[in-house]
């Protein structure tokens, strides 16, 4: 993989602030003509610098408004237990986020609802039936301070 160089850098930061910038705007940002800035972006998507475009969704206006946080504990880490929690978990559209940690639990998920009644549910008929899970403990956010999915690239 090539090592990143201020000129890619500051394509990565342009991008994250605006993935529909246009190569041409791009371009005369970071002081390079077009085709040489697009063989960058795209050299930058082959090495999985850039691994997508994405739009930014208003969840409050999509009535997902409620986001939870939820501890998973394992009964049994033997076996392929792993595996198939990360299958099961991986096929549940309202999990945004699952992540296995360290500490007295084992995995940490994140998980957007339309509100308490649809995620007593999940958790009732889906959470604490996926492969081995034995405990649980949920965090409702009553506030969400800061979410960024920018990357600071400032060193």
């Amino acid at each position: 993989m090539k090592e990143l160089d201020k000129t890619d850098l500051k394509i990565l930061k342009l991008l994250q602030q605006n993935a529909r910038m246009p190569m041409t705007e791009l371009a005369e940002k970071v002081g390079l003509s077009t085709t040489p800035v697009t063989e960058r972006v795209r050299r930058l998507e082959r090495e999985n610098m850039i691994t997508g475009y994405h739009a930014r969704l208003n969840p409050h206006a999509l009535g997902q408004g409620l986001l939870v946080f939820v501890e998973i504990k394992l009964r049994s880490k033997s076996g392929n237990i792993f595996e198939d929690f990360r299958r099961e978990v991986s096929m549940i559209p309202q999990i945004l986020e699952c992540h296995l940690v360290s500490g007295e639990y084992d995995y940490l998920i994140k998980v957007r609802l339309p509100d308490m009644s649809a995620y007593r549910d999940m958790l009732g008929n889906i959470l604490l039936h996926l492969p081995a899970a034995a405990e649980s403990r949920s965090y409702v956010v009553m506030e969400e301070v800061k979410e960024d999915i920018m990357l600071n690239l400032d060193g």
